[in-house]
């Protein structure tokens, strides 16, 4: 006979596989017929557009694109600067085991740097080798035995337990635009190099609902018409908002902005204005804190029971942690004779270790600073070692963790040949804490016979025996062992000690 319950559903929602890979996104670009020769090249960089992502079983495919930025010295009489602007689109498929369709993924790809080499003064061959990092998470519906309708003669061990509940998840687009005023001498010729990062990420929960609000910094380096090299700065906003039924202020709000394309490009030059269109994705994924009172063990007085019992793995903490890091570094650069038009920092995590309390990060800054040397632009890239320590009471050894980093502020002075650098990252780490569970799907019990009498028995407490499993091994009750016993604190019993057992006697049905 199956035993009536009451059962509550969880949705699991767990790192089934983590992966980071090198990929190499390469093109040969041609130059546009307006365009002068190439004669050197002095910098590549570019920002990467996700357009579209999906899990399919055992592989996830990625198509997104890398808007390219060549700055290179032209084959012309006067030597001058010029720039080749490209899309390199991609596919890359990462191999996930484990990984099934309708799971959901997340990806952190960025650019570790971009190699460029002249094929002729017609072509230019582009590899761009990309980190990309990938989490992808199960969301499975789980239901879990916490109470019995008819607990006649049963015995029922209880405790409440802390579970992490997926609550829902849902995207938005965004378009953010802007028109940026320039120089009113300036006459956009080309546009040279964009560094593109979201900022100021915040959230806010209101009713069935979670509104995020950003800022795209993006700055800008452009030719004019006659030859100058200026920039531009801009901070768009980015406001959206995703519909999650039954969200509410106490559930746990994981936000990202996910950049899916990006357009650039001079107004007329009457309007002295470059227009900002940047297509950004909104993915919010909503948890919800629950405690469940796990039915941990059970057992009958007058019959046996069959317990039909499954080990899953639960989410017990979930955090979201934030971090400003500041690095300062003096760099010489004695050819450096003239204005430093930009200065770029690509921060990249080579590897971590978690102890308790802390997370160690090692890993380096690519720097590259290009600068105006005789007349001419001139590019210096330089690697400063990344040490890092996050520390928080809520990281354990036994944590799965997700670490982003993002450049938010570079800032430079330069004197003598000298540059001092300030460069600001922001640590986004997300700890996601697992433990095994063993829970009741369904309760099965098989009638063999009545207990009226009692018989009592000596028992010498052994190594690892509590009170439950020594009442559960003689059919008895913990209740009636520790009155016998006088036991005052049902928890603490002691090897050796010995117990008296009131044990039940079944008299059984004839048949």
């Amino acid at each position: 006979m199956v035993l009536e319950t009451t059962k509550e559903q969880i949705v699991l929602n767990q790192i089934i596989g983590q992966k980071k890979e090198i990929r190499t996104v390469e093109a040969d670009i041609i130059v546009n017929d307006i365009k002068p020769d190439v004669l050197n090249i002095i910098s590549t960089s570019g920002v990467i557009s996700i357009y579209k992502k999906e899990v399919m079983d055992g592989k996830i495919r990625i198509d997104g694109g890398i808007n390219t930025y060549i700055i290179y010295l032209a084959d012309d009489e006067k030597s001058s600067t010029r720039s080749l602007n490209n899309c390199l689109d991609f596919t890359q498929i990462i191999d996930i085991e484990n990984c099934k369709e309708g799971m959901i993924s997340e990806e952190n790809i960025i650019i570790k740097n971009f190699e460029t080499k002249i094929i002729n003064g017609r072509k230019i061959n582009v590899k761009a080798n990309l980190e990309i990092g990938t989490n992808v998470y199960s969301n499975e519906n789980v239901e879990i035995v916490t109470g019995i309708n008819d607990i006649n003669n049963m015995e029922i061990l209880n405790r409440n337990q802390k579970v992490i509940s997926l609550l829902g998840n849902g995207s938005n687009k965004i378009y953010a635009k802007d028109t940026v005023a320039i120089d009113i001498a300036d006459d956009v010729a080309e546009i040279m190099k964009v560094n593109v990062n979201i900022i100021q990420e915040e959230t806010k929960i209101s009713y069935n609902k979670v509104l995020s609000k950003a800022n795209a910094e993006i700055n800008i380096m452009y030719l004019t018409e006659d030859n100058r090299i200026n920039t531009i700065n801009s901070k768009i906003p980015v406001m959206g908002v995703v519909d999650i039924l039954n969200i509410n202020d106490n559930c746990i709000c994981s936000v990202k902005n996910i950049l899916k394309n990006l357009v650039i490009k001079p107004n007329s030059a009457e309007q002295h204005s470059v227009y900002i269109e940047a297509e950004v994705e909104l993915i919010c994924t909503a948890y919800e804190i629950k405690e469940i009172n796990v039915i941990e063990d059970l057992y009958s007085l007058t019959s046996e029971v069959n317990a039909n019992k499954e080990q899953i793995n639960i989410i017990t903490e979930r955090h979201d942690l934030q971090d400003i890091y500041t690095m300062k570094e003096n760099i010489r650069i004695p050819d450096l004779t003239g204005t430093v038009y930009n200065i770029s920092a690509v921060p990249v995590i080579n590897r971590y270790e978690i102890m308790r309390n802390k997370v160690i990060y090692t890993g380096e800054v690519n720097v590259e600073i290009l600068f105006n040397q005789n007349d001419v632009m001139s590019s210096r890239i330089v690697q400063l070692p990344f040490n890092y320590e996050m520390n928080s009471d809520k990281i354990n050894e036994k944590a799965i963790i997700e670490t982003k980093v993002i450049t938010k502020q570079t800032d430079a002075v330069v004197k003598n040949g000298n540059v001092d650098i300030m460069i600001s990252l922001g640590i986004n780490l997300e700890i996601q804490t697992s433990n095994q569970l063993d829970v009741i799907k369904n309760i099965n019990i098989e009638e063999d016979g009545k207990c009226d009498l009692y018989s009592m028995t000596i028992y010498f407490v052994k190594p690892g025996d509590t009170l439950w499993k020594i009442a559960k091994m003689f059919k008895s009750t913990v209740k009636d062992i520790a009155e016998v016993n006088e036991i005052e604190d049902v928890n603490k019993i002691n090897v050796g000690q010995q117990l008296y057992i009131p044990k039940c006697v079944k008299n059984r049905i004839a048949v």
